[in-house]
Formats: structure tokens, C-alpha cells, sequence
């Protein structure tokens, strides 16, 4: 009777919103929608029926990647039906109380969370990634550019941005595989430096660098950025999808930092995920508590207003601001279509569990950059000399000559 009652409720439901969703019970038994369908939601057991009632996107994820479901469909469908299912049409969480992460990110936590989420496997992220394992949002300068043109692209962006010069030294926080540090090292002549908190990551640009000849322009250390040298200078830094990890409460001493670790006059680069609203905890229909869970732990992001502020009360001074949300939404759809061309030998090096991890969650990242819950900015800063003068070109020409 319970079943037969909440097959009704489920039916109700789908229905009403009219969605093209089936739904395939346990026993075999299909729920077929009031018009044709793209996507099929097959539902292990009567406790799984039950989240169908009430659902949320990040409730389903999870149920997703425990198995308890199966999705069948294009991922761009199975994200928008998503959407339409949970009613979940404005999934930003306003804040409100207390902040519950107010203990993280200190030295420990944030190399736990960073291990957790980059030292899966360097052969799983190969599988999906461009060549250079450009983790982050890569450059459109067209709709019809390629994953590793684009990602060379956003490389080569950045690099001209900071107006890299030869022998300059150049600082990469939170460097991934390398990517940036051998770009510069390679196409500018600079001296660069990465760091990471991923074993993985660093053994492989350490690799990279060998492998490249690069030992005496490039190198890649295995460290917390709180723990560089306070007599370490550097002309032109970068920090590349790493402040995400920081932490609000943290902000200050981040910026604090970059600020000791840069010479008079030199440039920052801050390229990092960012909130749409002014005052928000995450992302609401518990997509933030799924995210924390299972792909970033202890990840925060805040407004990019909020990033100005912090950098401006560190004395660092804003100089460009550009926003790349339609950029990270195609580079995002572009690493699950890669991903999922290579799911079986995805599944084979990572398991079941974390495919459906990243292939959910890429998915839902991708749709929430297009919808416009989160966004991500390049934010360009430099510190001033004591006379208040910076040496930067009056218009962005150069970042645009080919």
C-alpha cells in the first residue's frame, strides 16, 4: 500500500510539471510520462522512490552516485529535467546565521581537501583534460575553438596580462600539473615557480620540467602558499582556480601575502570561481552541501566585490576585471563530453563511485555557470610604488595582439 501510494504522489509530480522524464521502478515497471521522453530515471528501491516526492538537485546527485539510481540520457537534459523536477529554478542559498565553516582551512584541512579532490589519479584526469591538464577555465576566442587551443589560449591570456618579460620571476599559487608555469617558462623566458598541495600534481610538473629541459627557468615545489618565504620576491604572480580553497575568513591573510611576495610595482593575477549574489552561503537545493561532500571539501566562494575590497585593504590595486562565466560553462561541457567518450576506462581507473561523482557534478557545474548561479572572474591587481605610480598600458591592446 505505501509503494502504491507514493507511485501516485511520484506520478503527481511528473505530471504537473509535465516533465519528460520515465521512471523505471525496481521491479521493472515504468512510469511513463504525459509526453515523450528524454531521460530515464531508473529507481533501485522503494527508499529511493521516496526522494521523488520532495527532491533536490543535490539530493538526487547523491543518490546518483550511490547508486541508489541511474540515469539514462543526454547529461545536458538530465541536468535541465533536474532543474524542472527539484523546482529548483533559482538555486542560490542567501546567507543567514552563523558561518558553520568558521573553524576550517587551516594548514591540515586544506591539504586533506586538496589531496581528496586532485590525487584521485593522474591517468583518470588525463583521460578528460587537454594535454597540458589545464585544469581550469580555458579562452574562447570563438565557438568552434578547441578544449586545447582554448586552454592555450587562456594560458597565453594570462601570461600577456601580467606583461611577463624575460628573467622576470614569476610565481604560480596552487599551479595544478604545470600547465601555466611551463607556458611561461617556455613562450615568456621567465623564471617561474609553482605550488601545490597535491603529491600527484607536483611529481608530474616536476616530470614535465625534466622532461622539457626547463630545470634552470622553472621549478615546482610541494607547499602551502602560507608557508613561502617572506624574503621570497617575486615581479608578476598568479593564482589560477586555487582561491576557492582559501576560505572567506581567510581572504585577508591570502591577499596579505601576495602582497609581502611582490615587489613594488609588480602584477597579480587572481582567476577564480565566484558567487552571483552579494550575500550567499552556497548554492541552494543542496547542490553546495553535495559539493562539499564529495568533490570540494571545504570550499567557499564570495562575490567578486568582495574579492576587490579584499585585495584593495591588502594595498593591492585593481586594474582589470573581466568575467568568463560563458567560458568555464563550454570548457565544463567539454570535460564531461571528454569524460564520458571515456567512461570505461574511467571506470576501470577510478571506479564507479568517482565517475559518478565527476561526471554529475562537472554536469551540474556547467548548467549552473549558463544559468548564472556562480560565475568566475579574472581579476588583475598590481602594488603600487611608494610614489603611487604603476607602470601599465593605458589600453588593453596588448592583451588581444596576436
Amino acid at each position: 500500500m505505501l509503494n502504491s501510494h507514493v507511485i501516485k504522489k511520484v506520478k503527481h509530480h511528473l505530471h504537473s510539471r509535465r516533465i519528460p522524464l520515465a521512471v523505471e521502478l525496481w521491479n521493472g515497471k515504468v512510469m511513463h510520462p504525459s509526453e515523450p521522453h528524454t531521460v530515464k530515471l531508473r529507481v533501485r528501491s522503494p527508499k529511493a522512490l521516496l526522494s521523488l516526492i520532495n527532491p533536490s538537485m543535490g539530493k538526487l546527485a547523491t543518490q546518483y552516485v550511490q547508486q541508489e539510481i541511474d540515469l539514462e540520457g543526454n547529461s545536458r537534459d538530465i541536468i535541465k529535467l533536474g532543474e524542472a523536477l527539484c523546482d529548483a529554478a533559482d538555486s542560490i542559498k542567501r546567507k543567514g546565521g552563523i558561518d558553520l565553516k568558521w573553524w576550517r582551512h587551516n594548514r591540515k584541512s586544506d591539504r586533506h581537501a586538496i589531496n581528496y579532490h586532485y590525487d584521485v589519479s593522474n591517468d583518470f584526469y588525463a583521460l578528460w583534460l587537454d594535454p597540458r591538464r589545464v585544469y581550469s577555465c580555458a579562452y574562447f576566442r570563438t565557438p568552434d575553438d578547441s578544449l586545447e587551443l582554448a586552454q592555450e589560449q587562456k594560458l597565453d591570456h594570462i601570461c600577456r596580462k601580467l606583461l611577463l618579460q624575460p628573467g622576470e620571476r614569476f610565481l604560480d599559487i596552487g599551479c595544478g600539473w604545470g600547465g601555466l608555469i611551463l607556458w611561461a617558462a617556455e613562450n615568456y623566458n621567465v623564471h617561474a615557480t609553482g605550488i601545490t598541495l597535491s603529491q600527484n600534481q607536483h611529481d608530474y610538473a616536476l616530470e614535465q620540467i625534466r622532461k622539457r629541459g626547463l630545470e634552470d627557468r622553472c621549478e615546482v615545489r610541494l607547499m602551502d602558499y602560507r608557508d613561502l618565504p617572506e624574503d621570497a620576491s617575486f615581479d608578476k604572480i598568479a593564482s589560477v582556480g586555487m582561491f576557492e580553497h582559501v576560505g572567506r575568513k581567510n581572504l585577508p591573510l591570502y591577499f596579505a601575502k601576495i602582497e609581502r611576495l611582490l615587489r613594488p610595482g609588480g602584477l597579480v593575477m587572481n582567476h577564480g570561481i565566484t558567487s552571483t549574489a552579494l550575500d550567499t552561503e552556497g548554492l541552494g537545493s543542496d547542490i553546495s552541501e553535495f559539493i562539499d561532500r564529495y568533490v570540494f571539501p571545504d570550499g567557499e566562494l564570495t562575490h567578486v566585490s568582495k574579492v576587490i575590497a579584499s585585495m584593495a585593504q591588502q594595498k593591492l590595486e585593481c586594474l582589470d576585471s573581466e568575467c568568463l562565466r560563458p567560458h568555464y560553462a563550454r570548457t565544463l561541457w567539454h570535460w564531461v563530453e571528454r569524460l564520458e567518450r571515456q567512461q570505461e576506462e574511467a571506470r576501470r581507473i577510478v571506479g564507479e563511485h568517482h565517475f559518478r561523482i565527476w561526471q554529475i557534478y562537472m554536469a551540474g557545474a556547467a548548467h549552473a555557470f549558463e544559468r548564472g548561479w556562480v560565475s568566475l572572474y579574472q581579476l588583475l591587481a598590481a602594488k603600487p610604488l611608494k610614489n603611487g605610480h604603476i607602470d601599465y598600458p593605458l589600453t588593453r591592446e596588448h592583451m588581444y595582439a596576436r
